[in-house]
């Protein structure tokens, strides 16, 4: 996952309400590879995977799931067209093929891509998977009754708009063609230059349109991937996975496919499930958490313990904790009070009332400090480790408030590690010491979201968090800065209200660009330029902490999901 745009909104919540539950980036193949208790590590086939859960696998339907949800479980029944690379940290973080042969063939102008399926592919009842398959699978992503997913096809694909999916509307989208059984085209609005990366989503995942049983699809969706689904009780609270024999390594190079048979348990309590992944008896030896975080008491004691301690992966996916400002609402107007804000934090306070460095790294940019999102190093307001109280105090007083101010942070109410009360505490105390006295006002956790994304009662001051849906700097900055992007009537997450039109402009050219690496470059240097006017004040970048069984082999966690990846684990 990710508060988040519409299509950052699902992942940041999934991602981030479990204690940061959507977990980890690697540190690198050898922190993530957990050897459990000894003997050989090396990956075998078979035997059972179990998954230690405590959000539902719900709705498992790829027209309304994210790529990156539920703990990349879906990705083991839903191909795509293109996948992340499954792989450790920052090579994680690169778009590869999956259905299709490449990542894309586009156009001099980047509207309009072009993919060719791989040969031989085949659903799980030995039929072969087609384009008009993949066309159908996006198609209906856009009924009202199968909604959830990323909104981006919606915006992105020529007359896509008002579509609403092929229940309702038999002629289809004509911005997507399927000129052959292999060949599938699409027809955007505009430059879109990382197409590909929207190619993972689950909405790209091939349907056969006879076997559409519309909103009960999810009980036993048609597997793609290298497993299928025998069981689905109490919509994915229990999910249970076996082979599918007609997926085939040799035009899938991605899964590993290690287990015959994977069993997802959720709806159970976190601390509950640290301790039967730390205690591994029984099948919980064999066990993993996808969304499950180690909290810091719980850190603490794995650490004393070299066993478990080998058990523990460690990641950062891709999200900033930040405080927002709304410069509609006074004193947030006057960019010198924002700046002296910047100064005044005190971000080791932050980061222990996060958990501790462990669990935390102190921000001073709003990209992650991930190459991928194209960070660039910057601190335009240096406050040091624990503030500079003193340039905060000169500012204020070059703002008209020699004599300090009085204002209200807004937070949640709810132990979520993004805006919860210790984060908010930790801002006030800083604050204190420069003069500014800050009152707290916490909301419970559905009025806090409502009321932070409406234009109409969105607070001046609050604490606020971002994820990506990939990692790169469009689905980072773009919703937060794009002028455009502003919702009225809605839920809105450009919450500065920021209108720039250089700013919008640079959005529109980094679009164009249909080499990544170019386009990071351009997205670090657009992360500083908003920056500069102090619309955030970026805290800290979370860091995640996962517990696995004494006989799970082979942990690989990336940077692109944060999310011990399920199709790469291995049991003893």
């Amino acid at each position: 996952m990710r508060q988040p745009s519409a299509t950052a909104r699902r992942v940041a919540v999934a991602t981030v309400s479990l204690v940061v539950a959507a977990g980890a980036a690697a540190c690198g193949p050898k922190d993530n590879d957990a050897k459990g208790s000894g003997g050989d590590s090396t990956p075998h086939k078979g035997g059972t995977l179990t998954v230690l859960n405590s959000d539902p696998q719900s709705d498992f339907d790829p027209a309304r799931l994210y790529t990156s949800g539920g703990g990349n479980v879906p990705s083991l029944v839903f191909r795509t067209l293109t996948t992340r690379n499954r792989a450790n940290g920052a090579a994680g973080t690169k778009v590869v093929p999956d259905l299709a042969t490449d990542t894309g063939r586009p156009s001099k102008n980047a509207t309009v891509w072009t993919y060719t399926l791989k040969a031989g592919l085949k659903y799980e009842d030995g039929t072969a998977i087609t384009s008009a398959d993949i066309k159908y699978g996006i198609e209906r992503s856009f009924a009202p009754e199968l909604s959830g997913g990323a909104p981006y096809l919606r915006d992105w694909l020529v007359g896509a708009a008002d579509y609403q999916g092929p229940y309702k509307d038999k002629k289809g989208l004509s911005a997507i063609e399927t000129p052959d059984s292999r060949t599938i085209v699409f027809h955007l609005n505009k430059p879109e230059g990382e197409f590909p990366y929207l190619a993972t989503q689950t909405q790209f995942t091939p349907v056969p349109k006879a076997k559409d049983t519309g909103t009960k699809y999810e009980e036993h969706p048609v597997s793609s991937g290298p497993y299928k689904v025998v069981e689905n009780d109490n919509d994915g609270e229990h999910l249970v996975l076996e082979r599918n024999t007609y997926w085939s390594a040799s035009v899938d190079d991605q899964r590993k496919a290690y287990p015959d048979k994977i069993d997802v348990k959720s709806g159970l309590d976190s601390a509950v499930i640290n301790q039967r992944l730390s205690a591994s008896q029984g099948t919980d030896a064999a066990a993993v958490t996808t969304d499950t975080n180690l909290g810091p008491a719980e850190l603490a004691k794995v650490t004393g313990d070299k066993a478990l301690a080998a058990r523990v992966g460690t990641g950062h996916f891709g999200y900033t904790n930040y405080i927002a400002f709304n410069p509609t609402v006074k004193p947030f107007d006057n960019p010198k009070v924002r700046q002296a804000i910047s100064y005044a934090v005190d971000r080791s306070s932050v980061v222990n009332a996060a958990g501790g460095s462990a669990l935390a790294e102190p921000a001073t940019t709003f990209l992650p400090n991930q190459k991928a999102f194209g960070y660039t190093p910057y601190d335009l307001f240096p406050a040091g480790a624990t503030g500079n109280v003193a340039k905060a105090r000169e500012l204020l007083k070059e703002a008209g408030y020699p004599k300090g101010l009085t204002v209200t942070l807004t937070h949640d109410n709810a132990q979520n590690f993004r805006t919860s009360p210790e984060i908010a505490t930790a801002v006030q105390d800083a604050l204190k010491k420069a003069g500014i006295t800050v009152k707290l006002q916490g909301l419970e956790d559905n009025n806090y979201s409502d009321t932070v994304h409406s234009v109409k009662t969105e607070p001046g001051f609050f604490l606020s968090g971002w994820g990506a849906d990939w990692p790169s700097g469009g689905p980072f900055l773009a919703p937060i800065f794009d002028g455009r992007q502003i919702v009225k009537d809605g839920a809105n997450f450009n919450n500065s209200l920021l209108n720039d039109a250089s700013v919008n402009a640079e959005i529109d050219a980094i679009n164009k660009l249909t080499d990544l690496n170019a386009a990071a470059e351009r997205w670090g240097a657009l992360d500083k330029k908003t920056g500069a006017q102090a619309l955030t004040v970026p805290l800290f970048h979370p860091v995640y902490k996962r517990l696995v069984g004494k006989d799970i082999r082979n942990v690989v966690i990336s940077d692109w999901t944060g999310v011990l990846d399920i199709s790469q684990v291995a049991v003893k």
